[in-house]
């Protein structure tokens, strides 16, 4: 009874495959990819020193590659505090 034999997995996928279709499984492992890398990014920019993150850091304004990578759909806003 243990675990499921190879018959019972491409039963699964073929169910999965047609609920959410090909595209929308793409799409789930692109932005899965996506998010992978980022992380990767994120712990090889957190094992920098501060002075050197410092020194690689842009002025205020300029475009950068970290700035180009964010999703184009995605909405960058400051909240405030209402007084």
């Amino acid at each position: 009874m243990g675990a499921m034999s190879w018959v019972h997995w491409a039963i699964v996928l073929v169910i999965v495959v047609l609920v959410f279709g090909t595209k929308k499984l793409k799409n789930l492992g692109s932005d899965l990819g996506g998010a992978v890398k980022g992380f990767k990014d994120g712990m090889k920019d957190g094992n920098q020193p501060a002075a050197a993150a410092e020194a690689e850091a842009a002025p205020a304004g300029q475009v950068t590659q970290n700035s180009l990578r964010t999703d184009k759909n995605t909405i960058d806003v400051e909240a405030k505090q209402k007084s």
